[in-house]
């Protein structure tokens, strides 16, 4: 079972990813589009996809800035293949993709946007280059971790010439040996 997702590669959020369930879709600024993209550049009621013969069909319903695939502006509707780019106005870029379905997989579901995420089946890299996914954060390894010393003994080597100095003089003004020490000083 295919089930197939538009992926923000430009516009106000990069690397959402928009699923297409149903056959009728329409993509715009207002919050009732199946797949709503909140700026100026996009018309409320921007494309229509309609869902025939297995595959999605998009058309430009009159948009103001238009609907481009593949960098060619749409003049009748088109039937979208994965790895198609979908541009809509200048700024806003969709990548359209196909992805696998297990029947049986667990599905995600958002409670913000009623969003499924569906879970794909190892079949095939898409036919378009995309960025990786953000990695999760992992904490550096403790355990065996190397830490410079130098600056540590250094530290501590000043530290104890100058108590070593600072012992050696009270020693010496406590002890009267002055001229002892240092015989050049006048008054010896």
């Amino acid at each position: 079972m295919a089930q197939f997702q538009f992926v923000m590669r430009s516009g106000p959020t990069p690397g959402v990813t928009f699923p297409l369930v149903g056959d009728q879709l329409t993509i715009g600024r207002d919050s009732s589009n199946a797949v709503a993209i909140n700026d100026s550049e996009v018309s409320r009621k921007n494309s229509r996809l309609s869902f025939q013969g297995g595959k999605y069909v998009i058309e430009d319903l009159g948009s103001t800035n238009g609907t481009f695939v593949n960098g060619k502006r749409l003049t009748g509707p088109i039937v979208l293949k994965p790895g198609d780019v979908v541009s809509l106005g200048e700024q806003i870029v969709l990548v359209y993709d196909a992805i696998n379905m297990d029947p049986g997989a667990t599905v995600v579901v958002s409670r913000k946007s009623a969003y499924v995420e569906p879970s794909p089946v190892q079949a095939s890299a898409p036919a378009y280059p995309s960025s990786p996914a953000p990695a999760a954060y992992t904490p550096p390894p403790t355990a065996g971790k190397k830490t410079n010393m130098t600056p540590i003994f250094i530290v501590s080597g000043v530290f104890l010439v100058i108590c070593l100095c600072a012992s050696f003089f009270w020693w010496v003004d406590a002890t009267y040996r002055w001229c002892v020490f240092f015989p050049f000083m006048s008054g010896c």
